[in-house]
């Protein structure tokens, strides 16, 4: 299953335009589902979302369209945990790693810094992947893009998909 995973598009808030090239990305790749991870700032971004698949999204700091804090969602055998991280002093690695044990969560995805972050870490005899897509819109010292998530049964497959 592929997944789309996003963050920051501060559409209506900091953009009037969707961006052009998400949108072909993911006319390109036809995801199975969008996940969100906050600060969409527009309930037109959603709607156009689900043109290309389902979509989950979470509240940002941003965010004024009462979207839940956080969601957990089942993708095969892997459990994926999306919030937006401004609810945190700090985005480090041990706190994310901690709040993904807490939602259960095999993946916790992320955003609010604007920048992509990936990597895994074993706590407890637990896997956890830490995925920050970035901003398709407004990258800070990054790329501008998005992730895309391929799952096959217990495995993910992480891919930045850069537009510079």
């Amino acid at each position: 299953m592929l997944v789309a995973v996003m963050s920051d598009t501060h559409h209506g808030d900091k953009t009037n335009n969707l961006p052009s090239l998400l949108l072909k990305e993911l006319e390109k790749r036809k995801p199975d589902l969008i996940l969100h991870a906050g600060d969409v700032t527009s309930a037109e971004l959603l709607e156009r979302l689900e043109d290309f698949a389902p979509t989950v999204a979470t509240r940002g700091n941003a965010d004024h369209l009462g979207l839940p804090e956080e969601q957990v969602v089942d993708v095969e055998d892997v459990r994926i945990g999306v919030l937006h991280g401004h609810q945190f002093f700090s985005l480090n690695a041990q706190f994310l790693t901690l709040k993904a044990l807490d939602m259960e969560a095999d993946v916790l995805i992320f955003g609010h810094t604007h920048r992509f972050y990936h990597d895994t870490y074993s706590v407890h005899g637990n896997r956890v992947v830490l995925l920050n897509p970035g901003s398709p819109t407004f990258p800070r010292m990054d790329s501008a893009g998005f992730a895309l998530l391929e799952v096959k049964g217990e495995k993910v497959r992480v891919e930045r998909v850069r537009f510079w």
